[in-house]
């Protein structure tokens, strides 16, 4: 009895699990909210006229180029003006250039990063929170007066770009297509894309993008990519250890006849890693009741759920032997979709009065009743906003919870967890963790991490 009592408990720590992938299923979560996470920041679009030494300089009125019209007669000087919006900060890299159309008397043009509070009288590099590559003498300033060896001067015709990689954390600069060098960028916050002029004549041609770059940002960003997967690919790793991920996740799902094949195949290979047994769990455990848990996969992956049901009161009666909980209420909502599926509304509606309506005013049911029942009002259910019901994934949901519950009925399970997910799932996570937190640690800069967009990514690369 006490045994029974315990397994219960599981029963239905494991189906809400599961209950809330589905209700999430409603908010448009999982691969297609990931996609939406993608925020669309403000880029910089042309020179900011109100935040700059307007006294020493004239913005032309398309606000993309600059001219000193003063003359230089104090190292205070500088016409200084910056973009009108801060480096945008999600993504790989960010980069601008400027054409120097006449480089003035002597040439004292600079490119560079400084932040909101930069004293707009100083050379970018000359005060704190600031970089600056100078045209006079080649050297670049960070947050000094005095400058540092770092690349060739620039004059008239010279294209030269500034840019942020925010995976590297550095500063790079470029001249006529070809890049100069990078620093390690130290300063924290927002940093807008700064042009300097100093001496008389100085002009100025600023391109955020509008045209095609002298430099190809594009391959540059591909070589940065390179150099990650070239790092992640120089990780020693025990052999044959996807062999071992794969073989537990065919185990884990119940992908009987996948797993024969696959083990078939794989005869000829050096003996595997399993995985299983490196992080503590048996083998066996994922074995458990294998040909019943495939069995029960295919069945509801087809829509069968009466004879899903079947199985399952011959098979592990106790985990439907309460009609309220998670799992009989998920197999009764996917009874009730399938029929939806096939045009059985009259059946569809008697089967929601005897089964669904038991679940109206129960905490976290409700609200994915209403969805099913929502199906009935629509003359094309699969197009409207609770059509994600009438998608593959979510017979997956169900499949998946049939499958945790019979393994959490093995009596050797002691990490209840371990039936929620595979080995290879416990790993992506963990990915993804630490992915993010190395973004963290750069203060939320550079691309963020999204999984879905790795896989489909490494699909494309294939095709």
């Amino acid at each position: 009895m006490s045994t029974n009592n315990t397994n219960n408990i599981k029963n239905e720590d494991l189906g809400l699990h599961f209950l809330a992938l589905a209700r999430a299923s409603s908010s448009s979560m999982g691969g297609k909210r990931e996609e939406e996470d993608f925020e669309e920041e403000e880029v910089p679009t042309e020179l900011n006229t109100i935040n700059s030494s307007g006294g020493f300089l004239v913005v032309s009125p398309d606000k993309l180029s600059v001219k000193y019209t003063s003359v230089n007669l104090h190292g205070h000087d500088v016409g200084v003006v910056q973009a009108n919006k801060p480096a945008p900060v999600k993504r790989l890299v960010y980069y601008f250039e400027i054409y120097v159309k006449d480089a003035g008397a002597k040439g004292q043009i600079a490119i560079g990063f400084t932040s909101e509070s930069f004293k707009m009288r100083r050379q970018p590099g000359w005060e704190a929170n600031s970089c600056g590559y100078h045209g006079d003498d080649g050297l670049l300033y960070r947050g000094q007066g005095k400058g540092e060896a770092f690349g060739p001067t620039f004059t008239t015709n010279d294209t030269v770009g500034g840019g942020i990689n925010y995976a590297s954390q550095e500063f790079f600069f470029t001249k006529n297509g070809s890049l100069v060098g990078a620093v390690y960028k130290d300063i924290k916050g927002p940093l807008f894309p700064t042009i300097a002029v100093h001496s008389q004549n100085e002009e100025v041609l600023v391109n955020f993008g509008q045209k095609k770059f002298a430099f190809d940002l594009k391959e540059y960003e591909a070589q940065e990519r390179m150099k990650q997967q070239m790092t992640i690919e120089k990780i020693s790793l025990p052999p044959n250890v996807s062999y071992g991920l794969v073989r537990s996740y065919l185990q884990h799902y119940g992908y009987e006849d996948t797993l024969n094949s696959f083990d078939l195949a794989g005869k000829t290979t050096v003996p595997p890693v399993f995985v299983a047994q490196e992080n503590g769990f048996n083998e066996q455990d994922n074995v458990y009741a294998l040909n019943q848990r495939k069995t029960l996969r295919q069945l509801i992956r087809n829509g069968e759920i009466d004879a899903a049901f079947d199985k399952l009161r011959n098979w592990h009666p106790w985990i439907v032997q309460d009609d309220k909980s998670s799992t009989c209420f998920l197999l009764h909502c996917q009874k009730f979709i399938e029929l939806v599926r096939v045009g059985a509304l009259e059946e569809a509606v008697k089967y929601g009065r005897m089964e669904l309506a038991k679940y109206f005013g129960l905490a976290g049911f409700e609200e994915l009743v209403q969805d099913c029942v929502a199906l009935l009002a629509y003359e094309k259910p699969q197009e409207s906003s609770v059509g994600y019901l009438l998608e593959d994934s979510q017979r997956e949901i169900v499949a998946d919870t049939v499958n945790a519950m019979i393994l959490s009925t093995n009596p050797n399970v002691k990490d209840l967890h371990g039936c929620l997910h595979s080995c290879l799932e416990r790993l992506l996570r963990q990915l993804t963790a630490c992915c993010l937190e190395r973004r963290s640690m750069n203060g939320d800069q550079g691309e963020a991490f999204h999984l879905h967009r790795v896989l489909n990514s490494g699909k494309k690369a294939k095709c």
